[in-house]
Protein backbone atom coordinates (compact mmCIF):
# COMPACT_ATOMS: atom_id res chain seq x y z
CA UNK A 1 0.00 0.00 0.00
CA UNK A 2 1.61 3.19 -1.22
CA UNK A 3 0.40 6.80 -1.15
CA UNK A 4 1.85 10.17 -0.19
CA UNK A 5 -0.01 10.13 3.14
CA UNK A 6 1.13 6.58 3.92
CA UNK A 7 4.67 7.58 3.01
CA UNK A 8 4.59 10.55 5.39
CA UNK A 9 3.21 8.35 8.17
CA UNK A 10 5.78 5.60 7.67
CA UNK A 11 8.71 7.97 7.21
CA UNK A 12 7.90 9.96 10.35
CA UNK A 13 7.36 6.77 12.33
CA UNK A 14 10.82 5.51 11.35
CA UNK A 15 12.36 8.94 12.03
CA UNK A 16 10.96 9.03 15.56
CA UNK A 17 11.55 5.36 16.33
CA UNK A 18 15.26 5.68 15.53
CA UNK A 19 15.68 9.24 16.82
CA UNK A 20 13.89 8.81 20.12
CA UNK A 21 15.33 5.32 20.32
CA UNK A 22 18.89 6.59 20.37
CA UNK A 23 17.98 9.03 23.14
CA UNK A 24 16.47 6.18 25.17
CA UNK A 25 19.56 4.08 24.50
CA UNK A 26 21.80 6.80 25.92
CA UNK A 27 19.65 7.90 28.88
CA UNK A 28 17.82 4.88 30.29
CA UNK A 29 19.36 2.81 33.05
CA UNK A 30 21.01 -0.50 32.25
CA UNK A 31 21.00 0.14 28.51
CA UNK A 32 24.27 -1.05 27.00
CA UNK A 33 24.58 2.40 25.41
CA UNK A 34 23.89 4.30 28.67
CA UNK A 35 26.05 7.39 28.91
CA UNK A 36 26.89 7.36 25.19
CA UNK A 37 26.67 11.15 25.12
CA UNK A 38 25.80 13.94 22.72
CA UNK A 39 27.80 12.66 19.76
CA UNK A 40 25.91 9.36 19.81
CA UNK A 41 22.56 11.16 20.13
CA UNK A 42 23.21 13.63 17.32
CA UNK A 43 24.58 10.94 15.03
CA UNK A 44 21.58 8.73 15.67
CA UNK A 45 19.20 11.55 14.77
CA UNK A 46 21.11 12.18 11.55
CA UNK A 47 20.71 8.54 10.55
CA UNK A 48 17.07 8.70 11.66
CA UNK A 49 16.44 11.52 9.19
CA UNK A 50 18.10 9.57 6.38
CA UNK A 51 16.11 6.40 7.15
CA UNK A 52 12.86 8.35 7.46
CA UNK A 53 13.31 10.09 4.11
CA UNK A 54 14.11 6.87 2.26
CA UNK A 55 11.16 5.11 3.93
CA UNK A 56 8.74 7.91 3.05
CA UNK A 57 9.79 7.82 -0.59
CA UNK A 58 9.61 4.04 -0.79
CA UNK A 59 6.10 4.06 0.73
CA UNK A 60 4.71 6.58 -1.72
CA UNK A 61 5.64 10.13 -0.69
CA UNK A 62 7.85 11.75 -3.30
CA UNK A 63 7.91 14.85 -1.07
CA UNK A 64 9.27 12.94 1.96
CA UNK A 65 8.73 15.94 4.22
CA UNK A 66 8.32 13.88 7.45
CA UNK A 67 8.04 17.24 9.23
CA UNK A 68 5.08 19.67 9.39
CA UNK A 69 7.45 22.65 9.41
CA UNK A 70 8.85 21.51 6.07
CA UNK A 71 5.33 20.92 4.71
CA UNK A 72 4.32 24.43 5.80
CA UNK A 73 7.43 25.92 4.20
CA UNK A 74 6.76 24.19 0.88
CA UNK A 75 3.16 25.42 0.99
CA UNK A 76 4.34 29.00 1.47
CA UNK A 77 6.90 28.72 -1.33
CA UNK A 78 4.54 27.08 -3.85
CA UNK A 79 1.26 28.71 -2.66
CA UNK A 80 -0.21 25.19 -2.58
CA UNK A 81 -1.51 24.23 0.86
CA UNK A 82 -3.56 21.24 -0.25
CA UNK A 83 -1.14 18.78 1.38
CA UNK A 84 -0.80 20.64 4.66
CA UNK A 85 -3.57 19.04 6.74
CA UNK A 86 -3.30 15.44 5.47
CA UNK A 87 0.49 15.45 5.75
CA UNK A 88 0.51 16.98 9.24
CA UNK A 89 -2.07 14.44 10.44
CA UNK A 90 -0.05 11.55 9.00
CA UNK A 91 3.24 12.90 10.37
CA UNK A 92 1.85 13.44 13.88
CA UNK A 93 0.29 9.98 13.95
CA UNK A 94 3.55 8.51 12.68
CA UNK A 95 5.46 10.24 15.47
CA UNK A 96 2.98 8.90 18.03
CA UNK A 97 3.32 5.33 16.77
CA UNK A 98 7.11 5.64 16.60
CA UNK A 99 7.17 6.73 20.23
CA UNK A 100 4.91 3.87 21.28
CA UNK A 101 7.39 1.48 19.63
CA UNK A 102 10.25 3.11 21.56
CA UNK A 103 8.31 2.57 24.79
CA UNK A 104 7.74 -1.09 23.91
CA UNK A 105 11.34 -1.66 22.88
CA UNK A 106 12.70 -0.29 26.17
CA UNK A 107 9.87 -1.66 28.31
CA UNK A 108 12.12 -3.12 31.01
CA UNK A 109 14.25 0.04 31.32
CA UNK A 110 11.65 2.62 32.39
CA UNK A 111 11.21 1.47 35.97
CA UNK A 112 14.95 1.31 36.84
CA UNK A 113 15.34 4.87 35.51
CA UNK A 114 14.44 7.07 38.48
CA UNK A 115 14.58 10.56 36.95
CA UNK A 116 11.28 11.52 35.24
CA UNK A 117 13.04 14.16 33.12
CA UNK A 118 15.21 11.48 31.49
CA UNK A 119 12.08 9.56 30.53
CA UNK A 120 10.48 12.69 29.08
CA UNK A 121 13.65 13.37 27.09
CA UNK A 122 13.12 10.05 25.28
CA UNK A 123 9.90 11.47 23.82
CA UNK A 124 10.05 15.23 23.31
CA UNK A 125 12.05 18.40 23.77
CA UNK A 126 12.47 20.40 26.95
CA UNK A 127 14.79 23.32 27.74
CA UNK A 128 18.06 23.00 29.63
CA UNK A 129 17.36 26.44 31.16
CA UNK A 130 13.64 27.36 31.09
CA UNK A 131 13.23 30.83 29.58
CA UNK A 132 10.23 31.13 27.28
CA UNK A 133 11.53 33.88 25.00
CA UNK A 134 15.03 32.44 24.68
CA UNK A 135 13.71 28.90 24.20
CA UNK A 136 11.33 30.10 21.48
CA UNK A 137 14.16 31.83 19.62
CA UNK A 138 16.26 28.66 19.79
CA UNK A 139 13.46 26.58 18.23
CA UNK A 140 12.94 29.16 15.48
CA UNK A 141 16.63 29.44 14.57
CA UNK A 142 17.26 25.70 14.35
CA UNK A 143 14.14 25.01 12.27
CA UNK A 144 14.80 27.95 9.96
CA UNK A 145 18.24 26.58 9.21
CA UNK A 146 16.88 23.08 8.68
CA UNK A 147 14.36 24.32 6.11
CA UNK A 148 16.57 26.83 4.30
CA UNK A 149 19.81 24.83 4.16
CA UNK A 150 17.78 21.72 3.30
CA UNK A 151 16.34 23.63 0.33
CA UNK A 152 19.84 24.74 -0.67
CA UNK A 153 20.83 21.07 -0.79
CA UNK A 154 17.73 19.86 -2.62
CA UNK A 155 17.88 22.58 -5.30
CA UNK A 156 21.56 22.12 -6.09
CA UNK A 157 22.00 21.46 -9.83
CA UNK A 158 23.16 18.00 -10.92
CA UNK A 159 22.78 16.46 -7.47
CA UNK A 160 23.35 12.70 -7.95
CA UNK A 161 20.15 10.65 -7.46
CA UNK A 162 19.85 9.20 -3.97
CA UNK A 163 22.45 11.51 -2.42
CA UNK A 164 20.05 14.08 -0.97
CA UNK A 165 18.89 12.01 2.06
CA UNK A 166 22.52 11.49 3.12
CA UNK A 167 23.19 15.23 2.88
CA UNK A 168 20.03 16.03 4.87
CA UNK A 169 21.23 13.52 7.47
CA UNK A 170 24.53 15.38 7.70
CA UNK A 171 22.63 18.66 8.08
CA UNK A 172 20.50 17.28 10.93
CA UNK A 173 23.61 15.85 12.57
CA UNK A 174 25.37 19.21 12.40
CA UNK A 175 22.37 21.20 13.60
CA UNK A 176 21.91 19.00 16.66
CA UNK A 177 25.61 19.10 17.46
CA UNK A 178 25.69 22.89 17.15
CA UNK A 179 22.33 24.12 18.41
CA UNK A 180 20.39 21.47 20.32
CA UNK A 181 22.13 21.84 23.67
CA UNK A 182 19.72 24.60 24.71
CA UNK A 183 16.30 23.04 24.13
CA UNK A 184 16.93 19.77 22.32
CA UNK A 185 15.95 21.60 19.11
CA UNK A 186 12.82 19.72 18.13
CA UNK A 187 12.85 21.17 14.58
CA UNK A 188 9.73 19.05 13.98
CA UNK A 189 6.27 19.84 15.43
CA UNK A 190 5.02 16.30 14.77
CA UNK A 191 7.88 14.74 16.68
CA UNK A 192 7.20 16.99 19.65
CA UNK A 193 3.40 16.78 19.69
CA UNK A 194 2.98 13.12 18.67
CA UNK A 195 5.68 11.97 21.08
CA UNK A 196 4.43 14.16 23.92
CA UNK A 197 0.93 12.70 23.52
CA UNK A 198 2.48 9.22 23.67
CA UNK A 199 4.32 10.14 26.86
CA UNK A 200 1.08 11.45 28.36
CA UNK A 201 -1.06 8.38 27.60
CA UNK A 202 1.39 5.49 27.95
CA UNK A 203 1.72 3.67 31.32
CA UNK A 204 5.40 4.59 31.75
CA UNK A 205 6.59 3.72 35.24
CA UNK A 206 7.30 6.88 37.28
CA UNK A 207 7.10 9.11 34.22
CA UNK A 208 6.14 12.42 35.84
CA UNK A 209 4.81 15.44 33.95
CA UNK A 210 4.60 15.63 30.14
CA UNK A 211 5.48 19.35 30.46
CA UNK A 212 2.62 20.64 28.32
CA UNK A 213 3.60 24.17 29.30
CA UNK A 214 6.62 23.92 27.00
CA UNK A 215 4.76 22.30 24.10
CA UNK A 216 3.44 25.57 22.56
CA UNK A 217 6.95 27.05 22.57
CA UNK A 218 8.34 24.04 20.75
CA UNK A 219 5.45 23.62 18.31
CA UNK A 220 4.89 27.29 17.46
CA UNK A 221 8.63 27.92 17.36
CA UNK A 222 9.23 25.13 14.86
CA UNK A 223 6.31 26.24 12.67
CA UNK A 224 7.68 29.78 12.88
CA UNK A 225 11.07 28.50 11.78
CA UNK A 226 9.41 26.74 8.86
CA UNK A 227 7.73 29.98 7.80
CA UNK A 228 10.96 31.99 8.10
CA UNK A 229 12.82 29.30 6.18
CA UNK A 230 10.23 29.59 3.41
CA UNK A 231 10.70 33.36 3.28
CA UNK A 232 14.46 32.85 3.01
CA UNK A 233 13.92 30.36 0.17
CA UNK A 234 11.76 32.86 -1.71
CA UNK A 235 14.30 35.63 -1.13
CA UNK A 236 17.47 33.75 -2.07
CA UNK A 237 16.56 30.65 -4.08
CA UNK A 238 13.37 31.33 -6.08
Amino acid sequence: MQSPVVGEFMGTMVLVLIGNGVIADVLLKHSKAEGGGWMVTSTGWGFAAMAGIFTAMACGSHDANINPAVTLALGIVTHDFSKLLPYIAAQTLGAFVGSVLVWLHFLSHWKPTQEPILKLSCFCSHPAIPHKAANFVCEVIATTLLVFVGACIMTRPNLPPGLAPFLIAALVWGLILALAGTTGSSMNPARDLGSRIAHAVLPIAGKGSSDWGYAPISIIGTFGGGALGALAIRLFLV
